[in-house]
């Protein structure tokens, strides 16, 4: 985006010799970064969307002496593009993109060596419990597992040799919120340089910067809310620290797991409507939990929008909204009917991951969360008859509906 297209460069002299002074700088709104930012016409044709570089390398002028570019997996102008544009959205300086969320989190977690130790969240994505438990565990890389509900729980976690906190807000499955600037003071108030991790996933961009509460790095799986289409695995990550950045790009680039071109470019084209659909899912979230609150075969609403949500005024202080995931309890649930409401949605898919813009419904107990042991998954509540549900764009009364008649095939009171 031009640094001049919302205001002008400096007074305005008029021919009666009038000076006009400009007013103060525009701040581009969210939309407008998420149409703009990374995206300059192609300075050879003039095209307003940037052309896809499927290239693998790049011719060079002399030996050693390129244009930006010489090997894909060390830097490509499509790529580069999508990392400019989530980096402005988080209000960052620096996005870094990946293979998947996944590889987003492991080559974050090399940030630590081998004999340092992190503090997690307790109610973790299941991949980031089994990475750090069975993947960083054999580097060498401890991690303590911790009830952040109260922020001054993470001093009892907090060793010596403690480099990183790793936090997800809202968490998954149980949307558990935790707060982002206390964590961020206590970590930083440690005199061992103590990182702070966000997994912003959820919430997108657009309902939450955890960068400007005090967050060092932000990730996020692109494969859910940012690309939005469920057609794109990937992954992010947005800092602002030079230190940080420069570690990051070292990684990415000796490590290797970065996406491929189309994927960067099929993710930047969702990332262009990220506003319109979270307005969406919001309103079309909000709906439905405010149904199921009221309906007598559910037993439990778990959505930081409703006030009965334990979190609720935290998440209208560090939230800029909702989000569109919900989780709920069948009354008198048990794996038998919540297999039977699963299988018996039309316009739900029973399906992992979330975030697309088609409503998904699943069973965390047996499906995203069951790499964790089935003590870890009652302590955190995650029930046999708790059902996740990422709630699409579609009309709200269809869904509604859907979910209707679903309850009713499940549950008999």
């Amino acid at each position: 985006m031009s640094p001049h297209a919302f205001n002008n460069e400096g007074p305005i002299e008029y021919t009666n010799g009038f000076v006009v002074e400009p007013a103060a700088p525009r701040v581009p709104g969210f939309g407008t970064l998420a149409v703009h930012a990374g995206q300059e016409p192609d300075q050879v044709t003039g095209a307003v969307i940037p052309p896809l570089s499927l290239s693998t390398t790049f011719a060079q002028s002399a030996a050693g002496v390129h244009k930006g570019f010489d090997y894909s997996r060390s830097g490509n102008p499509t790529r580069n593009a999508f990392e400019v544009a989530v980096a402005a959205l988080e209000g960052g300086k620096y996005g870094l993109a990946f293979a998947s969320g996944s590889n987003t989190t492991a080559t974050v977690l090399n940030l630590v060596q081998s004999g340092g130790h992190i503090v997690s969240v307790n109610d973790t994505y299941g991949g980031t419990f089994r990475y750090f438990t069975k993947v960083a565990s054999n580097n060498g890389v401890g991690v303590t597992f911790v009830d952040l509900y109260d922020p001054e729980n993470l001093r009892t976690a907090i060793q010596p040799n403690t480099k990183l906190v790793w936090i997800e807000t809202p968490t998954n499955p149980t949307l558990r919120l935790v707060d982002i600037a206390r964590i961020a003071e206590i970590a930083h108030s440690y005199d061992q340089n103590i990182l702070l991790v966000v997994d912003n996933t959820f919430m997108s961009p657009y309902f939450q910067q955890p960068l400007s509460l005090g967050a060092d790095i932000v990730v996020h799986s692109v494969t859910k809310y940012i690309n939005g289409h469920s057609d794109v695995v990937m992954g992010v990550a947005v800092t602002s620290d030079d230190a940080i950045h420069d570690r990051l790009r070292f990684l990415q680039n000796s490590i290797g797991g970065v996406p491929s071109a189309f994927d960067c470019f099929l993710a930047n084209r969702g990332l262009k409507t990220l506003h319109l659909r979270m307005k969406a899912h919001e309103s079309n979230a909000t709906a439905i939990a405010r149904y199921l609150e009221s309906h007598p075969k559910v037993a439990e609403v778990i959505y930081p929008g409703l006030p009965s949500h334990r979190q609720h005024e935290l998440a209208r202080r560090q939230q800029k909204g909702f989000g569109g995931m919900l989780s709920f309890r069948l009354r008198n649930g048990d794996l038998e009917a919540s297999n039977t409401f699963l299988a018996s949605l039309k316009i739900f898919a029973l399906a992992e991951s979330l975030g697309g813009v088609e409503s998904l419904a699943e069973l965390p107990a047996v499906m995203t969360h069951a790499s964790l042991t089935p003590e870890a998954r009652e302590a955190l509540g995650v029930t046999d008859s708790l059902i996740r549900m990422s709630v699409g764009v579609e009309e709200v009364e269809d869904l509604i509906d859907d979910i209707e008649q679903a309850l009713n095939a499940a549950v008999k009171l």
